[in-house]
């Protein structure tokens, strides 16, 4: 067979395998809107497994946005923002933006995966050097394989395999160090200050991929630079609207000049079509709800440390977690894979994580919380969790 035939079958082998011992949980077809209540052919689905954090992607002002935006400007733009598909909405909410994030500048591109592939490759060439810590989303690997540049991974959170890496680099070079604010699976949150500080002593730059962090941490959810009082240190942040804000789309926030080159030369921007008109009000609106309804984050940090507390009181494994998302470390994919078919039969939807998500030992159940949960809702499905893993 040649590397495809042998993909193709090595891959239906696993789904197969995975449907015969009923444990296919991919591509489950809901049909209601993202919310920590909702429905599967009419049965009810307790929702621990979205990214919509503040639950604003069902929210009766931000559906209403959307629905105007439709009626004003149509269902799509139908060209690139550099030729025909650029509207005055995409520029309001740039700016809006800008001054959410603390920057100069802002350019919003068609999805949070393609944020991070139009900054990185336009930003260097073979000559740069960019370094990534080993757990970056898949959009910023990617990414990085589409650059020139040269690539050199770090430990997790590893300042200290962090600076060698730079002194790896040649002096002069241009040096990306590119990190997440919350990491997406593990739901920890980096050194961000020391990375700042290295990079000032090494003379590189600092790229963060705010993407569940915007909407979760710092003032107003102004994301993790404002977390730690850096934002201004920060030298590219990028984003999407998927998670908190509730639409689709990204973002690339930087200084005039880096944005400036992001839209005249990022292949990922300049080559695809702009962003549809109703996520652009989407977003515009869920900014609103955000800058005035500071109570949102507030009981989704309630909720947060509501189940972490209780999840320690179980004796499971969390890892570093401090944010919304909860890791519950299984560390076995079978298991893995029957504990999340068990809560999803009671109706209780989670993530099973598992290779090449993770590695084997540390496969995890996903378990995500929102701020529209109720606390007897998180009570419950923990009950759950317990009474299952002592059985399995």
């Amino acid at each position: 067979m040649n590397p495809l035939e042998t993909k193709i079958t090595n891959l239906a082998d696993q789904v197969n395998d995975l449907k015969k011992n009923g444990l296919y949980l991919y591509y489950r077809e809901l049909d209601s809107a993202q919310d920590a209540e909702m429905s599967e052919n009419g049965r009810k689905i307790l929702m621990f497994g979205s990214n919509s954090y503040l639950g604003l992607s069902n929210h009766p002002e931000v559906k209403e946005a959307a629905i105007k935006a439709i009626e004003k400007y149509g269902t799509g733009v139908s060209g690139s923002r550099l030729a025909n598909g650029n509207l005055k909405i995409h520029r309001v909410l740039e700016e809006r933006l800008a001054s959410f994030l603390g920057k100069e500048d802002v350019v919003v591109v068609s999805t949070g995966f393609q944020a991070n592939l139009a900054a990185i490759p336009a930003l260097t060439d073979r000559s740069s050097f960019l370094l990534l810590d080993k757990l970056c989303h898949a959009s910023i690997l990617e990414a990085a394989a589409l650059s020139l540049g040269t690539k050199l991974k770090f430990a997790h959170n590893d300042s200290t395999g962090l600076e060698k890496r730079l002194q790896q680099c040649e002096k002069d070079a241009l040096k990306l160090i590119v990190t997440e604010g919350v990491f997406s699976m593990d739901g920890d949150i980096p050194d961000l200050p020391e990375t700042v500080a290295l990079a000032r002593k090494h003379d590189a730059m600092v790229i963060v991929d705010d993407a569940h962090a915007t909407g979760v941490l710092g003032e107003k959810g102004r994301g993790s630079g404002s977390h730690f009082g850096i934002s201004d240190q920060i030298d590219v942040i990028t984003g999407t609207f998927s998670k908190s804000f509730g639409a689709l789309g990204g973002f690339v926030a930087a200084n005039k000049e880096i944005i400036n080159i992001i839209k005249h030369s990022a292949r990922a921007q300049i080559f695809s079509a702009g962003l549809q008109p109703a996520s652009v009000a989407t977003v515009l609106k869920a900014l609103d709800i955000i800058e005035t309804q500071p109570e949102l984050i507030e009981r989704l940090w309630d909720n947060t440390r509501y189940a972490l507390k209780a999840i320690a009181k179980m004796g499971l494994d969390t890892g570093k977690s401090v944010t919304p998302i909860i890791p519950i470390y299984i560390r076995d994919e079978f298991k893995t894979y029957l504990l999340a078919k068990k809560l999803y039969d009671e109706g209780i939807f989670v993530n099973p994580v598992v290779s090449p998500a993770t590695s084997p030992e540390t496969s995890l159940i996903r378990f995500s919380i929102m701020a529209t949960h109720k606390k007897t809702q998180i009570d419950f499905v923990l009950e759950r969790i317990q009474y299952h893993l002592s059985q399995i």
